[in-house]
């Protein structure tokens, strides 16, 4: 993994983001390893400075169907959410997820 991914493996760790976001800005990338759409946007999502969040969707189903029911957005692989207050502001999958368009979301909700 890129250095600035954080792993998501387990409720807590969600729990602790979603608090953070009310601080800042979260990002939240759902991502299959066994996708090649999703490994394209890994490397987007490897253009970002700062912190992503990277839920695994192989080893973490629980904690994505739990992000998926906490923020009201259908799961999808790839996906990014950026997380504000506590709620998803901003959402993107497939070949939507770029990291430009990630940035402009993320500075919009500062």
């Amino acid at each position: 993994m890129g250095n600035n991914f954080f792993r998501i493996d387990d409720h807590v760790t969600l729990e602790n983001l979603i608090t953070d976001s009310k601080q800042k800005p979260v990002i939240v990338f759902k991502h299959s390893n066994a996708c090649s759409i999703s490994s394209r946007a890994y490397r987007e999502m490897e253009k970002l400075e700062g912190q992503v969040n990277i839920l695994e969707v192989q080893s973490a189903r629980e904690v994505s169907r739990e992000l998926a029911n906490l923020t009201g957005v259908r799961h999808e692989t790839p996906q990014v959410i950026v997380l504000r207050d506590g709620k998803a502001v901003w959402n993107a999958s497939h070949f939507d997820v770029k990291a430009a368009d990630v940035m402009k979301a993320v500075e919009s909700n500062i």
